[in-house]
């Protein structure tokens, strides 16, 4: 048998934890579309799950090419990117350390962050993105806008983290906001879906988004313990709270729903654990239990009635990324200025633990900062590859349904639930928030 040699500095409890943990975050990006894919109709459910399948493809590619070195490499414009000193993962072998766990786990560990991010932006254009579009949307936003907002909130030198002192633990800026605000941008871009605000547009499997939900939950383990890079009470504490999180955005949810229409619903569940756990994305290593729990609580209660602001408004967002991950990012994100405790911080704390209203300041700032950003960015690449492609659907592909347009195939062969259901079939009901 093979000896094998500890590099110096590696802990191998830290890094078989995160072994667990990049398999678990990886895991969500298929359990995100399961969520979503549960969310639409008959005709798209395929399209909707390669979607998110693609990304965990295009995404690994832009990441192991550039996308590592210019978030993690030595910082090279005050702040905003880092270096190509890593191009293409150079100069890092399997002996190459970061903290106490080999630098191509931490990686790894990373690029599952940038994957379900991507991903997540399909939920705002569902039913109506061309597909060919897509594949070009994705590798170009990952290193547009995904690459310098985690520099710039995880990265060395990164000015969000380093010179204005906002705290982000696992991705409330990076992952949640980004991908609310893009998926906004992306939206507005494509225009509304056809029947949008005048037919029902009804989740056609409810099973397979709790099945999504339930693999989203289980992987959030991951993704915020995990992001205390060891095992240890850091770790611990991260990952209680994301489950308390849920478990109090779903109450809130259900609490909502029980109250203004009268009944709870699995749809509200699952929409309202998701929406905890966007929350405690980012305050997870930064505030107590009892924190914890208000952040959940608060989300599941404040994206309960946020995901109807598409009809109020009038944009598109065909499965809430934007009344969820938009609204309870900044939700969590801006509670951490509120609720952070130093014995999770080290150092920073919110208002309501004696810390005055400095830290809800820079993390308001945060906020504003990366939501601007991302939604420019994005709205002027989508505007560039619809000029130069198009980038939604033909209206024929739409009502047919992309599934059998763009990928000759079908999700079920038999009954009702091969051709959907008409508009006028009983079956069919009012829409009901939070997705369309």
């Amino acid at each position: 048998m093979k000896t094998v040699h500890l590099a110096a500095g590696l802990d191998s409890g830290d890094t078989a934890w995160l072994l667990a943990a990049t398999a678990l975050v990886l895991l969500m990006t298929p359990g995100l579309a399961l969520f979503y894919g549960g969310m639409v109709r008959t005709k798209s459910v395929l399209n909707m799950l390669l979607m998110s399948f693609v990304s965990i493809a295009l995404v690994t590619v832009v990441w192991l090419l550039a996308g590592y070195s210019l978030v993690f490499g030595d910082d090279a414009f005050g702040g905003l990117i880092g270096d190509l000193g890593h191009l293409g993962m150079a100069h890092i072998g399997p002996d190459d350390v970061s903290g106490t766990v080999p630098t191509m786990l931490f990686s790894t560990f990373q690029l599952t962050f940038a994957i379900i991010t991507a991903a997540l932006i399909s939920g705002a254009v569902a039913h109506r993105t061309k597909f060919a579009a897509w594949l070009v949307f994705v590798p170009v936003w990952a290193l547009l806008v995904y690459v310098p907002v985690a520099h710039w909130v995880w990265g060395p030198g990164g000015w969000i983290s380093g010179r204005l002192g906002a705290l982000d633990f696992a991705g409330g800026l990076v992952v949640e906001i980004a991908s609310g605000a893009s998926g906004l941008a992306l939206a507005l871009v494509l225009g509304p879906r056809i029947g949008f605000r005048k037919d029902a547009m009804r989740p056609h499997n409810l099973p397979l988004v709790m099945l999504g939900a339930g693999l989203l939950w289980f992987g959030w383990l991951g993704f915020n313990g995990g992001s205390a890079l060891g095992a240890n009470g850091l770790a611990a504490a991260s990952l209680l709270n994301t489950l308390v999180a849920g478990c109090t955005g779903l109450l809130g949810w259900l609490a909502v729903e029980q109250v203004r229409d009268g009944h709870p619903t699995t749809f509200g569940a699952a929409s309202g654990a998701v929406a905890g756990l966007v929350a405690i994305t980012p305050a997870c290593g930064t505030v107590g239990i009892l924190g914890g729990a208000v952040v959940g609580l608060a989300a599941g209660v404040v994206c309960s009635y946020a995901v109807a602001w598409k009809f109020r408004f009038g944009y598109d967002d065909s499965l809430d990324v934007v009344g969820v991950h938009f609204v309870g990012g900044v939700v969590g994100t801006l509670l951490i200025g509120l609720f952070a405790t130093e014995a999770m911080t080290g150092g920073a704390e919110g208002l309501f633990y004696g810390g005055g209203l400095g830290q809800l300041g820079r993390q308001a700032v945060a906020v504003v900062v990366v939501a601007a950003y991302t939604f420019g960015v994005t709205f002027l690449l989508g505007k560039a590859i619809d000029r130069l492609m198009g980038f939604r659907a033909s209206a024929e592909e739409e009502m047919t349904g992309l599934d059998q347009t763009v990928h000759a195939e079908t999700a079920y062969d038999h009954g009702v639930l091969g051709h959907g259901a008409p508009h006028n079939s009983p079956a069919v009901t009012k829409d009901r928030s939070p997705s369309a």
